[in-house]
């Protein structure tokens, strides 16, 4: 490793120089817990035909709770991911995995609708917080060179997440078994049985809570949120995250703007470089999101109500996210030769006619497999669209609180989209199932058009100077 550079930026430090084997970890771990968040979000449509049967609860009722998660994730998205700028990406992730666990452990024991209501609330806080810390650290642990396939594959980590789910709960967790599962050490642990809707939620708990430690040993904080930050002893603190990347330290901390920057929502909107992107990206988001999630909230109670067992309805989802993780994968790909709007605009446009062609119903388990992989395929590799758009849209100093804002808006579609479904559900009925598909469909067709018109310009050529700048 070189002798401390002076006037080196640490920005460039990572941006310029090859990916080592640290950042890679670092990518892959936060590849993993977007898997996670993926899982934790779809538990409840994988339980949702258990919940529907236990509590004879109609569709509308059930849409509430499935929406009761993604509301949360609205909240932490803002409330967390400013945390993220404020305190560190590190100690935010840790807070957030602490949130999840409770909330996931919490929800599998809920004895009525209100309470799993609440639970699943609280579980999205922590899910909102993640997000937009991850998305933070993938884009600031990597090089310039490697950061679209980069965030490419942790936006795929979602989906892969459910798939990961959706095999377990249907090959596992929903197929009873007389004999009760013991998850723990020794004799610290917890006994369940098989075949209930509370085993997702309590799996999940689990598996959330085996994060934390791999996230204290393996992730530094980036040196970027230093540099943006400040804090005393800043140098130190930013050589020592030099360090961990294997990178050569620098001899002193650049020179700032006399005027500092804060990471706040108000001041993100003042800027007239950024309020235009924010707030298309926002919307943009907002209403694809409404069409996303409509496939992944209720394409499982879809399926049961023809007919189907819990299982093979759960088998529909793990298609779905499938198509979500290869389309994703792919469309990284494309961005990489054709950046970011056709590509995005393209991806929106045969999801909507991926969602109509679901919309039509099937008779065999293996079209209801295929429809709902053709909606992911589509539709998450526009999110994969909007995700790079928001890597590139903010600087270091504000990426958190950015994309957490861009984020905490974009809930508000997903969150209403179970809602707006199971309404129209209850009032259209559910043999209406192409109604109700196509006007979902309208938020795809939305995102699509604010994606052409918003003003994205390349930021990475101002990253290493506005990252600079300090936060008081």
């Amino acid at each position: 490793m070189a002798g401390p550079a002076a006037g080196a930026n640490p920005i460039a430090a990572i941006n310029d120089t090859p990916m080592g084997v640290r950042q890679w970890i670092v990518v892959f771990l936060m590849i993993l817990l977007n898997a996670l968040d993926g899982f934790d979000v779809l538990s409840s449509a994988f339980a949702a035909p258990g919940i529907t049967m236990e509590w004879g609860i109609p569709r509308s009722e059930l849409g509430v709770v499935l929406s009761a998660e993604l509301v949360g994730m609205g909240f932490g998205s803002i409330i967390l991911g400013g945390m993220a700028d404020r305190y560190g990406r590190k100690s935010t992730m840790l807070l957030c995995l602490a949130v999840m666990t409770a909330g996931m452990w919490l929800a599998h024991a809920a004895t009525g609708v209100s309470e799993l209501t609440a639970w699943r609330f609280i579980t999205g806080l922590g899910i909102g917080g993640m997000l937009a810390a991850t998305n933070a650290v993938t884009a600031e642990s990597s090089s310039k060179a490697s950061r679209s396939i980069a965030m490419a594959l942790y936006v795929i980590g979602y989906p892969v997440g459910g798939v990961i789910g959706g095999f377990a709960a249907q090959g596992w967790l929903l197929v009873p078994d007389q004999a009760p599962y013991f998850l723990g050490i020794g004799s610290l642990g917890v006994s369940f049985e098989l075949g209930s809707w509370r085993s997702v939620f309590l799996f999940g708990a689990v598996v959330t809570a085996a994060m934390i430690p791999l996230v204290i040993l393996l992730v530094p904080e980036t040196p970027a949120y230093f540099l943006a930050r400040r804090p005393e002893g800043a140098l130190d603190k930013i050589n020592r995250s030099l360090k961990a990347f294997a990178k050569a330290p620098i001899a002193e901390i650049p020179t700032a703007p006399s005027k500092a920057n804060k990471p706040k929502v108000t001041d993100i909107l003042a800027n007239p470089r950024l309020r235009p992107v924010t707030l298309m990206l926002a919307f943009g988001y907002m209403f694809h999101t409404l069409t996303f999630y409509y496939i992944l909230k209720f394409a499982v109670q879809i399926v049961a109500d023809t007919g189907f067992s819990q299982p093979d309805a759960a088998s529909t989802l793990t298609y779905a996210n499938i198509g979500g993780a290869i389309g994703g994968g792919l469309f990284g790909l494309f961005l990489k030769k054709w950046d970011i709007k056709g590509p995005t605009i393209g991806a929106c446009v045969l999801g909507v006619i991926a969602v109509a062609w679901f919309g039509l119903g099937h008779g065999d388990l293996g079209e209801w497999r295929f429809a709902a992989f053709l909606t992911m395929f589509f539709l998450n590799a526009a999110i994969v669209g909007y995700y790079a758009a928001f890597a590139r849209g903010f600087p270091a100093y504000a990426r958190a609180t950015g994309t957490g804002f861009v984020l905490g808006v974009g809930r508000a579609g997903a969150a209403g989209s179970p809602i707006i479904a199971g309404y129209l559900f209850t009032v259209l009925g559910n043999e209406n199932l192409l109604t109700v598909s196509l006007i979902m469909c309208l938020g795809a067709i939305l995102g699509a058009v604010l994606v052409w018109l918003v003003p994205l310009r390349d930021a990475d050529a101002d990253l290493e100077a506005l990252a600079a700048q300090p936060i008081d």
